[in-house]
């Protein structure tokens, strides 16, 4: 037994233990958070557009589905099997798979839907009164989730409905043909494209378009605004413009950072598969596991750091049971 094997080894065994704290603490602190920021942008007190909210309020709650089926149904009990053993006789698991995919599916497009909707609202004037509205956004959305049932729906038939309790990407039992063969493969692959390697790409295409528009528009009205001088007076709707991007795009570089590894390891172990090995320690996939569930509960911070009156009501919402509770106890 090499060295470096050993060593890998003990990387892997200390990242399970981190795990046995990590994913109960992120799943106690997940939940919560993701509750607050639906009640808080459902209440439509935060400045943001009615359009605008409606797609942060459905990527909160399909970040929230993803914290239930994928860290508490899943993640918490693998990494503690043995006390969720009793879990292999409960024929389901292509159920939840299906749910699982579909949840993650969405939190991933919604992202997407998200950045092209800025990217409309900032660089396409004339098609932004058509399509930037409450309406379109609740119809894109939609779409979006019943494709992504749609989609996920293959893996009920090519999954078992028995645990496997592994942590891998698949998490039921599947027969080794199955695994083995050409269809399954094609699935796997098309899955692992369009979730999440095309958004990777759309996300990055529209942000530098955004960002080159917004660089052309900033220099045009510089100049309009202050032709003879070097002095730039105010500028409302660049402030504007500006507060949006920096949203936009804190959301889309916290969802490329924390999905990346996830993604680089699914591909790779098809790969594998398929006869073309690429060495990569077991513990890195894990990392990238813990990566991408992070994803799921970090939006509430970004929406906290960069908008003011989103805290604001944060702070309300903090406030208020706290003096009700002065008020019961006095």
């Amino acid at each position: 037994m090499s060295l470096s094997f050993l060593i890998k080894l003990q990387i892997l065994w200390a990242i399970n233990d981190i795990q046995k704290i990590y994913f109960p603490i992120l799943a106690a602190f997940g939940v919560p958070v993701n509750v607050v920021t639906i009640v808080i942008l459902s209440r439509g007190k935060c400045g943001l557009s009615k359009c605008v909210t409606r797609y942060l309020v459905a990527m909160a709650a399909a970040d929230l589905l993803v914290v239930i089926i994928d860290l508490i149904l899943r993640q918490i009990p693998i990494i503690y099997r043995e006390q969720f053993s009793f879990l292999r006789v409960i024929r389901m698991c292509n159920i939840h798979a299906v749910l699982l995919y579909a949840a993650t599916d969405c939190s991933v497009w919604f992202t997407v839907t998200f950045t092209f909707d800025r990217f409309v609202a900032i660089c396409c004037q004339k098609l932004k009164t058509k399509y930037c509205t409450e309406k379109t956004a609740a119809v894109v959305l939609g779409t979006v989730t019943v494709l992504s049932g749609l989609k996920n729906i293959l893996w009920y038939f090519l999954y078992t409905n028995e645990y496997w309790l592994s942590n891998s990407p698949w998490f039921c039992r599947v027969s080794r043909g199955v695994a083995h063969s050409l269809v399954w493969t094609i699935i796997e692959l098309m899955h692992y494209i369009l979730t999440p390697f095309i958004p990777f790409l759309l996300i990055v295409l529209f942000n530098v378009l955004t960002v080159r528009h917004i660089l052309v528009a900033s220099r045009a009205r510089r100049r309009l605004r202050s032709p003879n001088s070097g002095e730039c007076p105010s500028d409302p709707e660049m402030e504007n413009r500006r507060n949006s991007i920096i949203l936009l795009f804190v959301i889309s570089g916290n969802f490329i950072l924390l999905w990346v590894v996830f993604t680089a390891c699914s591909i790779l172990r098809r790969l594998d598969y398929l006869g073309y090995p690429v060495p990569l320690p077991t513990f890195v996939r894990e990392i990238g596991f813990m990566l991408q569930l992070l994803s799921c509960c970090t939006n509430t911070f970004i929406y906290a750091v960069t908008q003011r009156k989103f805290r604001e009501e944060l702070r309300n919402g903090v406030k208020y049971p706290l003096a009700m509770m002065v008020k019961l106890i006095r």
